[in-house]
């Protein structure tokens, strides 16, 4: 009998490269011809570390290829007004081709309103309702950056979704509802046809055994165990997590798979991290860019 071979790897971190070097074969032939490169801005408010890291390596990313990226840091007691006051001058001023208000923001501040002033034309994360609008009904609109790498990796590896079943599980407004939307509709890849499990889901484990897609944005480290899924499913990993190790750092990162276990069931499967994690920054600088050139219409 032939041993069944382990899953391949989707690697997330060398799709991102090359479209990181699409992109700055773009912005390079911009800068030759007198044009303003990309302008990325960042907003961050308060001191958390993970909105920190995450910032700072957008930041190295777009400068890295070509880009201009700056960001705007703020204190933890700024006021929701004096927030909006800065993202109606970043509206107005037509050197920013794009940009992020990094969440989560502190409590004091309406996270829908801060969101909704953003104009939708620099909203290169994707959140404003009106360019989720434009995504649900299948106009062209950005499309928040973790969900676009998603569907970029599917379509770079050639992964047939057409009438497949993709199970997600989770129904976040960042990744679980988008992917789903985008999942179902007639593209490549899309096409599927879509379940969508969450806590209050029944039979969970039934569902996700049906799954020739899964797709894991549930939020609970290793939750995704082998007897969950189905013989030669495609398994993208979403989740993010630090667990306790026996290691020189006293941690490792995993994410909502328990990949060890799964991945010699599945066909393909994302690692955590260098799946998922990579395609959400190189996403996020294509908007920027795509951004910058509709400006220029």
């Amino acid at each position: 009998m032939t041993k069944k071979m382990d899953a391949q790897l989707i690697d997330g971190k060398k799709t991102a490269t090359e479209i990181k070097n699409e992109i700055k074969v773009e912005v390079a032939a911009m800068i030759d011809n007198d044009e303003y490169p990309p302008h990325l801005v960042a907003i961050i408010v308060g001191e958390d570390p993970a909105s920190e890291t995450y910032v700072g390596s957008k930041e190295r990313s777009a400068k890295a290829i070509g880009m201009t990226s700056s960001v705007y840091r703020f204190p933890e007691d700024t006021t929701e007004e004096e927030l909006l006051e800065t993202i109606d001058f970043l509206n107005k001023d037509d050197e920013v081709h794009g940009f992020i208000v990094q969440l989560p923001l502190p409590d004091h501040i309406d996270v829908d309103r801060v969101i909704g002033s953003i104009k939708p034309e620099k909203d290169v994360d994707g959140f404003h309702p009106v360019n989720v609008g434009k995504m649900a009904l299948g106009q062209k609109a950005f499309v928040s950056a973790t969900p676009a790498g998603i569907m970029e990796l599917l379509d770079r590896y050639n992964i047939d979704t057409e009438g497949k079943h993709c199970v997600v599980l989770g129904r976040s407004n960042i990744v679980g509802s988008p992917m789903s939307i985008l999942m179902s509709k007639k593209t490549k890849p899309g096409n599927a046809t879509v379940t969508v499990c969450h806590s209050r889901t029944q039979n969970m484990k039934d569902l996700m055994l049906q799954a020739d897609i899964l797709i894991c944005a549930i939020g609970q480290a290793q939750f995704v165990k082998e007897d969950m899924v189905k013989e030669g499913a495609v398994v993208i990993d979403v989740g993010i997590h630090r667990i306790p190790a026996e290691n020189e750092k006293g941690y490792k990162i995993v994410g909502d798979v328990n990949f060890d276990a799964v991945v010699k069931k599945a066909s393909f499967i994302t690692p955590v991290p260098g799946g998922v994690g990579p395609m959400t920054i190189a996403m996020l600088l294509k908007n920027t860019l795509t951004a910058q050139k509709n400006m220029k219409q």
